[in-house]
């Protein structure tokens, strides 16, 4: 569903994402990890054709992003980092706005069914701009997944969502990969990764420092927390065991 060779994205003499090689198969919830400003927003824009990479290839759903970036997002479901409904539209008009974009029929249902998952049907002849964040956020959810989508990419699924939509989010997504979808999500809270995904990469100053499957054996009886600090702070500490060897892509069975 993604394959990244090579990618890198210079800003002046700041490397944003550097030479990254990255595979993603059917049915995997993979989750990309870093700190602020390690790379995760901007692998996304790439990712989606909203930027073009300094350097290296990318394929989205077999497309060459840099050769059809709007197709890639015809089929992709993208959620952004910051939710940014029209604000001049209510939140039903920007779903069905999204629905005619997408040419899908009977549109109205899904949209009710959306506003109904998320519990805010009182709020859809609302205008956007006067929702709380929290619902912008659901929105932008629904918009995303309107028209079932074989590949969702999610720039931090959770915010602005409290703790009873987050459950809700959550069990969305696993049932989502379950029933053969594919989802990317990017973020910086290691503790929804470690919930919900089936495998994980690690980014830090623009560099892939680990990828691989939540089952693998070397983080088994290790403390997730202390890992990533490892890699991402020094190298220093991590076991030879994990360094010895270039790491590899581990990806969920097709």
């Amino acid at each position: 569903m993604i394959e990244v060779k090579g990618l890198s994205k210079f800003y002046g003499q700041t490397k944003a994402v550097d030479d990254v090689d990255l595979s993603i198969r059917k049915g995997e919830l993979f989750g990309l990890l870093g700190p602020n400003g390690s790379g995760k927003t901007t692998m996304i824009k790439m990712l989606t054709g909203q930027i073009k990479p300094t350097s290296g290839t990318l394929k989205v759903h077999g497309i060459n992003v840099l050769e059809d970036p709007l197709r890639v997002r015809e089929l992709v479901g993208v959620i952004p980092e910051q939710e940014t409904p029209p604000s001049f539209l209510t939140a039903e008009e920007y779903l069905h706005f999204v629905a005619k974009i997408r040419k899908m029929e009977h549109y109205e249902e899904v949209c009710n069914k959306w506003f109904e998952f998320f519990d805010f049907t009182d709020q859809k002849n609302s205008l956007c701009k006067d929702l709380s964040r929290g619902t912008r956020q659901k929105l932008m959810f629904a918009q995303a997944f309107l028209h079932e989508p074989e590949l969702a990419i999610i720039d931090e699924p959770l915010i602005n969502l409290d703790p009873v939509m987050q459950k809700k989010v959550k069990d969305f997504l696993r049932s989502y990969v379950n029933k053969g979808g594919t989802i990317f999500i990017s973020t910086h809270i290691l503790e929804i990764a470690k919930e919900i995904c089936t495998s994980i990469g690690i980014i830090y100053r623009g560099k892939l420092v680990y990828t691989g499957r939540l089952d693998d054996p070397k983080l088994q009886g290790r403390n997730f927390e202390g890992f990533f600090l490892d890699l991402v702070s020094s190298r220093k500490g991590v076991s030879d065991d994990i360094l010895e060897k270039p790491l590899k892509v581990i990806s969920a069975p097709a």
